[in-house]
């Protein structure tokens, strides 16, 4: 494997990830996927060949917001994840004013955000047709 994780403006291959993640294997609907959000984030795309995976990073006061993170079916279990969390709290790292960073995890996978140092706050709730829990990381 020879990941590299970066930032990129390639937002069309950030949204056909996303869009194979979301919408083709999870159901999500297209509505609720596709937003006007994308051209005012930071995204991180994860390569190893060819991408791989996917993050969206949006500064929002004193808080960093990673959201639509995705790693297709077979780059899973290698840690192609966990890399584009911890390259997305570095990128918040040097954005001067956010203290910490939240996302809103799927409830199956609250235990890897954990392991990466992220704490649950408040109460599960539906987004997409998909139970999340918010979750936060001091910086």
């Amino acid at each position: 494997m020879s990941l590299t994780i970066a930032e990129t403006r390639d937002i069309a291959a950030c949204r056909a990830l996303r869009r194979v993640v979301f919408i083709e294997e999870q159901g999500v609907s297209e509505a609720d996927e596709v937003d006007d959000l994308d051209d005012q984030a930071i995204h991180l795309l994860a390569v190893d060949g060819a991408p791989i995976g996917s993050a969206r990073l949006m500064v929002l006061g004193a808080y960093g917001k990673i959201g639509r993170v995705c790693v297709l079916r077979q780059g899973r279990g290698q840690g192609i994840g966990a890399a584009l969390i911890r390259a997305a709290v570095e990128r918040f790292r040097a954005e001067p004013g956010v203290t910490k960073v939240k996302l809103g995890a799927q409830v199956h996978a609250l235990g890897f955000y954990e392991g990466l140092g992220f704490q649950p706050v408040g109460e599960v709730y539906m987004d997409a047709g998909i139970e999340h829990r918010d979750m936060v990381l001091a910086l």
